[in-house]
């Protein structure tokens, strides 16, 4: 086992050399190509998610906007926020919290153009849209990237499927060890394993529609629920958060040593545990912004930078500010969520020590559920082997089992590894591709100056990469009917 840490560890070490570098780099070109849209059109944001789909032959709506952000938030707001979190400021100290930041304001910008590249470029499925790279690389790239794609999609299935559903498990079993201290530990985590693998076969063999449904429902509760205490904390240690904030700007720039973490660490520990938590320029988000049914793919890649939004800057802030307001004794150390655990329990009394238990059991739940649906929707652009999905569910089921009875140390490590190979392959895909959602977001920005509710058709941009490989668009969907014609392009008035 020690010999497998240290291999892992080192190819995580080489991989985070430079990765940092790399997603930064790329949004701040991001920033520059779209004209920090991430901060421009934070009001538009929060319109475009409240516009209701279209609906399905059957006649039930399709996937929403705000069904497809749920989905893609349940992967994003879990363990990362809770143990992540924790974890970073354990081992690269306060100033780690501020780096979280930085990543999830530049990440926007990233956020927004893998999202409106998964929507431009999805296609049609049973049960909604699908879409994401593996999508986007084929159909944008052009077909002689299939190798790409290919190993993108065995990336994300191995990733989320496997490797982060085994993270999330393995936090709701160190939960449930915390909580229930006089029971046996190891009893206690294969009870929780049984338990979360029964549950995840429910849900998961019923399709994106199923997952969609449990995720609305979950995410939205759980996280309000998680904020509000946090907003509690900070009442009642009110005074002590001016400080707190000047020691995440010190130790954020090497103005104070935190044990023996250099500066150095302190960025790349931020950047890990930021990316992992928002997962901004990873890929994965796109697989879920493709399901929704919007009237112009804009609309899809806004809603999701707000995604990066609320899990960094509300959801991840939360609890930095729990652990650093309790002024625990840090130093490098596997903890996880016991020292958010401990550090809620200092604040507001022990039995925020169960409540909490309770909120990461729901919240690492809904994230195994949206993580499976990130490896269902590469499954299938792979094959469409029934035989090849029913054996991935069942290895998934296998995994949040297993993943219950890991180490953290060595959970958290493999989940570093693989993240890094999905962005740089991701990464390598949308910077040639960001010509096309900088189009889209001019094609937007037209309408919206003329007063018009933005509607997109393949037909108005035929210029765009990929143009003929474009499946959906073409104005057949109620949602982007237009009524009214303007010009060479047709608008639908706001009502």
């Amino acid at each position: 086992m020690e010999q497998t840490m240290s291999i892992i560890g080192q190819i995580s070490s080489i991989e985070w050399k430079f990765i940092p570098f790399l997603l930064v780099g790329a949004g701040l070109l991001f920033c520059v190509l779209t004209i920090v849209v991430q901060l421009r059109y934070i009001p538009e944001m929060f319109k475009a998610i409240v516009e209701k789909p279209d609906k399905l032959d059957d006649g039930r709506d399709n996937i929403s906007a705000f069904k497809a952000f749920t989905i893609s938030a349940a992967s994003r707001v879990g363990t990362g926020n809770v143990a992540g979190v924790a974890t970073a400021i354990a081992t690269g100290g306060p100033g780690a919290v501020f780096w979280m930041w930085m990543l999830a304001i530049i990440g926007g910008a990233t956020s927004f153009v893998e999202s409106t590249l998964a929507q431009v470029y999805k296609v049609r499925d049973k049960d909604s849209f699908i879409g994401g790279p593996a999508y986007y690389i084929t159909r944008g790239l052009g077909k002689n990237f299939r190798w790409l794609a290919v190993l993108f999609a065995i990336s994300i299935t191995c990733t989320y499927g496997f490797v982060f559903n085994a993270v999330q498990s393995n936090s709701i079993a160190d939960a449930m060890s915390n909580s229930f201290g006089g029971t046996n530990p190891t009893t206690v985590k294969i009870i929780v394993g049984a338990v979360l693998a029964v549950l995840t076969a429910a849900v998961i063999f019923g399709g994106v529609q199923r997952i969609g449904a449990v995720t609305q429902i979950i995410v939205p509760v759980m996280a309000v629920a998680y904020v509000v205490l946090g907003i509690i904390v900070c009442i009642i240690n009110v005074g002590r958060i001016p400080g707190m904030i000047e020691t995440i700007v010190s130790h954020a720039f090497g103005i104070r040593q935190f044990g023996g973490a250099a500066l150095g660490t302190v960025i790349m520990t931020g950047m890990q545990r930021g990316l992992f938590s928002n997962e901004a320029g990873m890929g994965s988000v796109p697989n879920a912004a493709a399901t929704a049914s919007v009237s112009h793919p804009v609309k899809q890649g806004l809603i999701q930078t707000l995604g990066v939004y609320f899990d960094t800057i509300v959801v991840c802030s939360v609890t930095a500010f729990i652990v650093l307001l309790a002024n625990p004794d840090l130093g490098p150390s596997d903890q996880g969520v016991t020292l958010t655990q401990d550090s809620l329990a200092a604040s507001v009394g022990s039995w925020a020590v169960h409540f909490l238990t309770i909120l990461i059991l729901f919240l690492a739940f809904s994230s195994v559920i949206g993580n499976y649906y990130y490896g269902e929707s590469n499954i299938e652009f792979m094959t469409s082997s029934k035989a090849v999905m029913t054996g991935f569910r069942i290895l998934v089921v296998a995994c949040v089992f297993l993943g219950t009875l890991g180490t953290v140390n060595l959970v958290w490590s493999l989940a570093d590894v693989f993240s890094g190979v999905m962005v740089l392959i991701n990464i390598a895909a949308i910077v040639p591709l960001s010509g096309v959602a900088v189009a889209l977001l001019n094609h937007y920005t037209k309408q919206k100056a003329a007063g018009l509710n933005p509607i997109f058709h393949k037909a108005d941009l035929p210029n765009l990469r990929g143009w003929k490989n474009i499946e959906c668009w073409d104005g057949t969907e109620t949602i982007t009917e237009r009524p009214e014609q303007y010009g060479l392009i047709s608008y639908r008035r706001v009502q």
